[in-house]
């Protein structure tokens, strides 16, 4: 009888032990659209900023020490106004020098056109030979030659002390300080980075997949649209000027210039480009970026099966962007309901019932999706991808 009660009483202590069943799957509420297709554009847009057309770096001809910089970064400077000047005691006793050589030669051929005269002279006398007086006619040429070879020196010594300040070869404004006084520097070493006023361009950059596309926009005025992030700032047309003909080292995407005129807008100004671009496609299908997920390294979307109230994954193939909404050309047919938000939470064959707004009616819940989804806030354009 004791052997009948041990398994009797371990029953309870069994069953407390035993795995507990996992709790039901709660059933999600999801929103969702009805598939339509429709025409549409695909708008590439591209982070730009504005630049002057011409940009110069300035700097000294001439090697020396930096001993004064009479202007800052964001100057407005004038055509000829002195920007900057080197130390000038060398360069001066070089021209000292060089005027000192000009006048010894024009002396010595003062000299040589005296003797040739007076030996000619002779000549005509028959006191000398005609290779005595030839003698001193070359020796005239020479003197006349090394004249002005010193002549020449002198200029170049001249320009080289007139170069030892640096001055505005246009107006425009300071974008940049490269030197600072002190410092001791080679011919040509920037000290300066002056903006040229005038027009202005858009400078971005793209992928290599669409450098032909822009090719083809080239000289075509207002292909572009720059729109600056400033608020209250309107929109200028712009026209592609120049597309780099090989790509960045480090970023492997190509520079484009894109003229935008005289323009108010600032230097160094942070704006977009957009680009209209016609899809090659028929029946496209447009979503918000909400719906779509990546699985697998492919695009998908989740779609709603009306009869079991179930979601499948279901691959899609973009065609690009329209704003914040994707362009699908292949994956979707119409009538097809599309989860538009949440997709991350989702999983194969998961039950899910119909998203009802607060307020609404409860017979809206067995009601079918809308055909379009509400407008998503603005988000960062995925154009590029």
């Amino acid at each position: 009888m004791r052997h009948l009660l041990a398994p009797v009483l371990c029953l309870p202590l069994l069953l407390a032990c035993s795995k507990a069943p996992p709790p039901p799957e709660p059933l999600r509420a999801v929103r969702t659209l009805t598939v339509a297709t429709e025409g549409a554009q695909a708008r590439q847009e591209f982070a730009a900023e504005v630049r002057a057309r011409t940009e110069s770096r300035l700097g000294f001809r001439v090697p020396g020490k930096l001993v004064r910089r009479l202007v800052n970064q964001g100057d407005v400077v004038r055509a000829g106004q002195v920007l900057a000047q080197i130390d000038a005691g060398d360069l001066q006793l070089g021209q000292d020098a060089a005027r000192a050589a000009l006048r010894a030669a024009e002396a010595q051929l003062a000299l040589s056109e005296a003797e040739f005269k007076r030996y000619k002279e002779l000549r005509e006398q028959g006191f000398i030979s005609g290779m005595e007086l030839d003698r001193r006619e070359t020796t005239l040429k020479a003197a006349r030659a090394q004249a002005e070879q010193a002549r020449a020196q002198a200029g170049v010594q001249g320009n080289q002390a007139g170069y030892a300040v640096l001055t505005a070869d246009a107006p425009g404004v300071v974008t940049l300080v490269e030197a600072e006084p002190g410092a001791v520097l080679a011919a040509g070493a920037p000290v300066l980075r002056l903006a040229h006023d005038g027009p202005r361009d858009a400078v971005f950059s793209v992928p290599e997949d669409r450098v032909a596309a822009l090719r083809a926009l080239l000289g075509r005025p207002g292909a572009l649209t720059l729109r600056p992030w400033a608020a209250g700032e309107a929109a200028v047309p712009a026209t592609v000027r120049e597309v780099a003909a090989a790509a960045d080292p480090v970023t492997r995407t190509f520079q484009v210039k894109a003229d935008i005129g005289a323009t108010a807008l600032r230097l160094g100004q942070s704006a977009s480009v957009l680009l209209q671009a016609p899809v090659a496609a028929a029946g496209l299908v447009k979503l918000p970026l909400s719906a779509v997920f990546e699985q697998g390294g492919r695009s998908a979307v989740w779609l709603v099966d009306r009869a079991t109230m179930t979601v499948q994954p279901q691959p899609i193939t973009v065609a690009g962007a329209e704003g914040n909404q994707v362009l699908v050309s292949a994956g979707l047919s119409p009538g097809q309901a599309v989860v538009s938000a949440g997709v991350h939470v989702l999983t194969p064959g998961q039950k899910v019932r119909w998203y009802v707004e607060p307020g609404a009616p409860a017979a809206a819940a067995s009601a079918a999706p809308a055909t379009s989804a509400a407008p998503a806030a603005p988000a960062a354009s995925a154009a590029s991808r």
